[in-house]
């Protein structure tokens, strides 16, 4: 119970803090920038693997989960309840930023800005960087490394920094899942439910290919 609690709390930082930065910038008519947007994304990230990281991993994302289930460094049977207490999280977190934010429509929804296909290649490739990433510099269950939170929280700035503007670089299905739902815009919630777990696929398959055996 307190591995779910903490991916709950870590996935409603990440959400409450990330689509926050994006509510925020265009309510203040771009105080934030998408710089800083970007920077949020990494820096939430980043403090949750140190603060959860040694009790659930600090996953806080589905793909994520998926990713290191199908590596072996997670158990299958766990993954359901990761992936509703991530959700849950994050539904949480757009929840309270509606009640903040009224006023505002998309509450950091990702929306591809050209053809969906477009947006769906870009969230695949990004997860798949991302997990290829992660799984040398975690263990997936439980983790505090030195470097997993730096290495972690800097790709995911990085991928937002240079892909956010055309597809929103969400790498994340919680992330997405919830500000979709909360402001009702459901039209391209697909490509952010799929992409990103076919990338984290595609990144443990890539990891062990060219990484030593069970590093993977």
């Amino acid at each position: 119970m307190k591995r779910l609690v903490a991916e709950f709390i870590g996935t409603f930082a990440l959400v409450f803090a990330g689509t926050g930065a994006i509510v925020i910038d265009e309510v203040t008519g771009g105080a934030v920038t998408h710089v800083g947007a970007a920077l949020t994304f990494g820096l939430i990230v980043l403090a949750m693997i140190y603060t959860l990281g040694d009790i659930s991993g600090a996953h806080i994302n589905p793909a994520v989960t998926v990713g290191f289930c199908f590596s072996g460094r997670f158990a299958a049977h766990d993954v359901l309840p990761y992936v509703a207490s991530q959700c849950a999280g994050a539904l949480a977190a757009s929840g309270v930023l509606r009640f903040l934010f009224p006023q505002n429509r998309l509450l950091g929804t990702t929306l591809p800005a050209g053809p969906p296909l477009q947006s769906f290649v870009l969230e695949f490739l990004l997860t798949a960087i991302l997990m290829f990433v992660i799984l040398p510099v975690s263990t997936g269950s439980r983790d505090k490394g030195i470097t997993a939170g730096i290495v972690v929280g800097s790709v995911i700035a990085l991928e937002a920094m240079f892909a956010g503007p055309i597809c929103g670089a969400s790498v994340n299905p919680a992330r997405s899942l919830a500000p979709a739902v909360v402001s009702t815009h459901l039209q391209n919630l697909w490509i952010y439910l799929a992409a990103p777990v076919a990338g984290a696929f595609a990144g443990v398959f890539v990891c062990r290919y060219v990484r030593e055996k069970g590093c993977c």
